[in-house]
Formats: C-alpha cells, sequence, structure tokens
C-alpha cells in the first residue's frame, strides 16, 4: 500500500499549461544620438538622450556601437536578454512566468 502511494505521489507529469511561459519584447531603435529611443511591451517609447548625456563617449569609439552599447546594459539591468537584430534595431526580450 506504502509502495502505491509513493508511485501515485512522484508520478510524473507532463507539461501542464499554467507553467507556460510568455515572453515580453523591447526595441531599442537607433536614429542618431539625440533621436534613439525604447519601445516597451506596454507601447511606450522612451527617448535615450538623457541616458547618453550621462555616459559620454571617449574619443574615437564609433558613436552608434558605444551608445547602443550604453542602451543593451540598460535594458540588460531590468532582466532583458538580447533577442535579435536588425541594421537599425536590437530587439531584447524577457520571459514571463504565468
Amino acid at each position: 500500500m506504502l509502495s502505491l502511494a509513493t508511485v501515485l505521489l512522484f508520478k510524473s507529469h507532463g507539461a501542464e499549461p499554467t507553467t507556460f511561459q510568455v515572453a515580453e519584447f523591447v526595441t531599442i531603435r537607433w536614429d542618431g544620438r539625440d533621436n534613439t529611443h525604447v519601445i516597451r511591451p506596454s507601447g511606450k517609447v522612451e527617448k535615450l538622450k538623457p541616458l547618453f548625456e550621462r555616459v559620454p563617449r571617449p574619443e574615437g569609439i564609433d558613436e552608434r556601437t558605444y551608445y547602443l552599447n550604453v542602451a543593451m546594459n540598460a535594458v540588460a539591468k531590468e532582466g532583458y536578454d538580447f533577442a535579435g537584430m536588425t541594421q537599425d534595431q536590437i530587439v531584447m526580450r524577457r520571459p514571463l512566468a504565468r
């Protein structure tokens, strides 16, 4: 009887729909130092110029590469990971547990 209870207690279960993860995405859109912005999952758009003004670019470093790196690190601090990119956009994702 005890072994039957043990088997039922530790019985393997298939994937349950309540544990399915979804993700949310942010897009970092490069449009020059003054107009680069982040598009949030809610649709809110945030200009990154104030962030870029706090982090001066070292001389001789490519502006686009440097500031996109600064933007990615800022978004990564919120739990987002790199998901993909195009010529002018970086997409980052964050999994959400349901």
